[in-house]
């Protein structure tokens, strides 16, 4: 007998049947036969023959599935199947579907020539599959002759029309009725006022799973409790579906994460609000989809909520939690709104032994998935290890940290990132000064100030709202700012301009004013004109050394140490990316630096606009400037007719 087949029918079926009937009040059945499924305790019917299973096979021209041949020798048809299919088929009314729905036309006109096999093979069976279903919710279960696996199983379908979704499949008919099972026990665990308990031999394994899951995970050991977790989700238990989200959202997962039964708690509300809100805030506008995963909360809860969600908008939320992991959350917040993300993971860690629960049913700190600054930390890696933590109170074995997510120095830049969109970037080191200083270095006026953290697109689009004039001789780049390493913070800059070397000024020597300051950007690998780069080194104001190498040329002046001589890197500019790495090695260990990858690619960082990288217009040279109003747009053309401005190099 095969895996799929080599279950106990009579002992599934009998559990199943004395389940149904205790959960009824009295007088609750529709019919004679139900009332005489209840007393007999026995959904079934008489067991089929050998003889009428051949019989039934010949009829149908095909030997059934081995699993459903199983089925009919304990019970010949079967009553309520889940909620929805209330009279199974047994050996005399099970039948060829032959489009009896009328759905087949509809699956093959969406198949378009690049349809895969699946999708042919699910359009193609509503003409060919046998069905199941005798009585029903409009719902069809149906057993497809060409889904067969190597146990000879077919698959099963089911499809109602009020589910709005497409069919679900089943690998095999055990499965189907094992999921019926479930559904029944969903149904009936949310039974109102005035029913019987629902409560059982199954229900009591189950509950006492999840009882034994929170202590488990608090230990570190989540991965067992989380598979017990999702058992008893699927038999409708209590408070399952609510611990089980805790563990997947740590995990990275967010589609259907509610923290169902406990996110209106308001022991748990502060903690589990945030991260339903966030994804709410980042996947919808329609705000009554928050309010239905809130149904049944107070207003103190849903007034938290929709405060959380106003501040997290506005990427003003701040996760904040008391005693010493509290403090730890600070000091990590500090770390990593400079670029610092595995300094920052690190000091989580180390504290979270200290965490403390707000409840027996909190089974790690979730609120700061939802921080503008602390969420982007998390990778499923971190999660893992985070739940693998002991913690709350309880002991276990510490689990070894996961690798950090940021390379030394800074050839990174040379590989594509996830988009392959960073072909060309710029940024600035500035030795001795700190990230938030380098405004008064690199920009003039309101450009001074930092923005709060933000990915370099919100930054964009913010600062392009509030834009009102464009110069095509403006360069201002829009610069996130971290730390670079011991002793330097930089500002960097992953979508600049088109280079320009006849108006490009590099802004090493005001940003080294009173220390040392280094300025790269790199073109090697553009997709806008030819390929460059360009190296520039200032001390106390004045630029040291520089080289720039474009349209085949190098220009340099000053006494370039050996490891940064371009010639000895721009010979062959077959593979650009490879030239890249060389010369940012070579920077990364001129100087003793390195660049947040992580923090660049996935975090929030400040950010600000420089003062223009290009020299104001000379005599007579023309340019465009765009000034916009509040409903129109005003290009105007301009020719600049004061004095000039610094060189180029």
């Amino acid at each position: 007998m095969t895996g799929t087949t080599a279950i106990d029918w009579q002992s599934l079926l009998l559990r199943w049947s004395g389940e149904w009937a205790d959960s009824l009040p009295d007088g609750e059945t529709q019919d004679e036969d139900d009332e005489t499924a209840r007393r007999a305790r026995w959904l079934g019917f008489p067991p089929a023959s050998e003889e009428r299973i051949a019989a039934m096979e010949e009829r149908l021209g095909l030997r059934m599935p081995p699993s459903y041949r199983e089925f009919l020798k304990v019970t010949d048809g079967w009553r309520h199947a889940g909620e929805f299919v209330w009279l199974l088929a047994g050996t005399e009314n099970a039948r060829w579907h032959n489009d009896e729905s009328g759905l087949a036309d509809m699956y093959e006109e969406f198949l378009d020539e690049d349809a895969g096999p699946e999708a042919r093979r699910e359009a193609g069976m509503w003409r060919r599959a046998l069905q199941l279903d005798v009585e029903s919710d409009i719902t069809h279960v149906l057993m497809d002759p060409e889904d067969v696996d190597e146990d000879g199983e077919w698959a099963v379908y089911t499809w109602a029309s009020w589910r709005a979704a497409p069919p679900e499949r089943y690998a095999n008919f055990l499965e189907f009725m094992r999921d019926m099972h479930r559904e029944f026990h969903r149904l009936r665990a949310g039974q109102g006022d005035g029913e019987p308990e629902f409560a059982n031999d199954t229900t009591r394994r189950l509950d006492t799973l999840v009882e034994e899951a929170g202590p488990a995970v608090l230990s570190g050991g989540w991965e067992r409790a989380v598979k017990a977790l999702d058992e008893a989700k699927e038999y409708g238990r209590p408070r399952a579906a609510g611990l089980g989200d805790q563990i997947r959202r740590l995990l990275g997962e967010t589609y259907m994460v509610y923290f169902e039964g406990l996110v209106t708690d308001p022991r748990y509300a502060p903690e589990l609000l945030p991260p339903l809100v966030a994804e709410h805030a980042r996947s919808s506008q329609d705000d009554s989809t928050l309010t239905f995963h809130l149904r049944g909360a107070g207003e103190d809860v849903v007034s938290l909520a929709y405060a959380i969600l106003d501040q997290v908008r506005d990427g003003a939320y701040r996760y904040t939690v008391d005693g010493p992991f509290g403090e730890a959350v600070e000091r990590a917040r500090e770390l990593a709104r400079w670029g610092e993300a595995d300094g920052a993971w690190r000091t989580l860690m180390d504290a979270l032994p200290l965490w403390e629960p707000l409840g027996p049913d909190h089974l790690a700190p979730l609120g700061w998935v939802a921080d503008s600054v602390l969420g982007p930390l998390l990778t499923p890696e971190r999660g893992r290890e985070l739940l693998s933590t002991p913690r709350g109170g309880q002991t276990g074995e510490a689990p070894r940290p996961t690798a950090g997510l940021d390379p030394e120095g800074l050839a990174w830049l040379a590989e594509p990132d996830p988009g392959d969109n960073r072909t060309c970037f710029r940024f600035v080191l500035v030795e001795g000064v700190e990230p938030q200083e380098l405004p008064g270095r690199l920009a003039d006026g309101d450009g001074t100030k930092l923005n709060g953290p933000m990915t370099f697109w919100e930054a964009y689009r913010r600062s392009r709202r509030n834009q009102r004039e464009v110069s095509s001789y403006d360069d201002r780049a829009l610069m996130a700012v971290g730390r670079a390493g011991t002793g330097w913070s930089f500002a960097f800059d992953g979508d600049p301009a088109p280079f320009d070397r006849r108006r490009f000024v590099s802004p090493a020597a005001a940003a080294g004013e009173g220390t040392r300051a280094v300025v790269v950007w790199s073109g090697l690998r553009t997709r806008r004109g030819s390929p460059f780069f360009h190296l520039s080194v200032a001390r106390d104001g004045a630029e040291q050394y520089a080289f720039t190498y474009a349209d085949g040329e190098i220009r340099q002046s000053g006494e370039i140490p050996r490891a940064l001589d371009p010639s000895r890197y721009f010979d062959d500019l077959e593979d650009g990316a490879e030239v890249e790495r060389s010369l940012l090695d070579a920077v990364a260990g001129e100087f003793g630096v390195h660049l947040p990858r992580h923090a660049i690619v996935n975090g929030r960082l400040h950010t600000f606009a420089t003062r223009s990288w290009t020299r104001p217009p000379r005599n007579g040279e023309t340019y465009m400037v765009i000034r916009t109003g509040r409903d129109e747009a005003q290009p105007e053309d301009g020719i600049r007719t004061g004095e000039d401005g610094p060189s180029s190099r």
